[in-house]
């Protein structure tokens, strides 16, 4: 990969983690309850709080000593992740969220067009270092759309937009 393109890359992922991040963000802001924050819709769903919860586990897992250890840490239970603590205030919430994407944020800005061609291990399966970040930005894409669908619900009907509205 050229450098003015590999530089083009890592300026682009580092700007889409921080759109998406931004974006869950603004979501939360409008739910209207933490009792929102912490609700199922239905027995086989997942809250916004448990989604923001497995997503800063994820980030911290992956991005933690990104280039040198695998990304699946020994110390993650990705399975947990998936549990209710009980009910979790929206500064707890927010607390771990930004912690977790510190490391993130951190690792993938010191990031230098060499490394994007160098070997990282998540789960024991080897990828390029640019394979792992577009299957980290993919996975925050996917957790990202469920946290602003259900914070839409949450807000409805005082929803603000948080991209370019419908044209009435």
């Amino acid at each position: 990969m050229s450098s003015k393109l590999a530089d083009a890359y890592l300026r682009n992922i580092v700007r889409t983690y921080r759109t998406y991040k931004e974006m869950a963000e603004k979501a939360v802001e409008q739910v209207p309850s933490e009792d929102d924050l912490n609700r199922e819709l239905d027995e086989s769903s997942n809250s916004i709080a448990i989604i923001m919860k497995h997503m800063s586990g994820n980030l911290r897992s992956r991005f933690r000593d990104f280039l040198i250890s695998d990304g699946e840490k020994p110390d993650r239970n990705r399975d947990t992740e998936f549990e209710s603590d009980g009910r979790v205030s929206r500064e707890q919430l927010l607390r771990s969220w930004n912690d977790a994407w510190k490391i993130a944020m951190g690792s993938i800005d010191a990031l230098s067009a060499d490394d994007l061609e160098r070997t990282v291990r998540i789960r024991s399966e080897e990828m390029l270092v640019v394979e792992a970040l577009n299957r980290s930005v993919t996975h925050a894409a996917y957790h990202v759309g469920q946290i602003v669908y259900l914070a839409r619900h949450f807000a409805s009907p005082n929803w603000k937009t948080l991209s370019i509205p419908k044209a009435r």
